[in-house]
């Protein structure tokens, strides 16, 4: 008796959760409408920047002077 409560709940918890996993994979893509902002996979100029100074591939009166470039923008 305990346990055919327990399939009960099992029966129907199990598919409401797999619609909501599809409904949250469906609705949660980002959309490619052109963002303005960056997300977490897109980098911003400053952190480029960043990885070119760390890099070593520009030099620290470079890294400074573009920063304050990209800054004033």
């Amino acid at each position: 008796m305990l346990f055919g409560g327990l399939r009960m709940v099992l029966v129907w918890l199990i598919p409401i959760l797999m619609i909501i996993a599809l409904l949250k994979y469906l609705l949660g893509k980002p959309s490619d409408k052109g963002e303005t902002e960056p997300g977490p996979e897109q980098k911003t100029l400053l952190d480029i920047l960043k990885e070119a100074y760390a890099r070593g591939e520009i030099g620290r009166d470079e890294h400074l002077r573009k920063q304050q470039d990209l800054l004033e923008k």
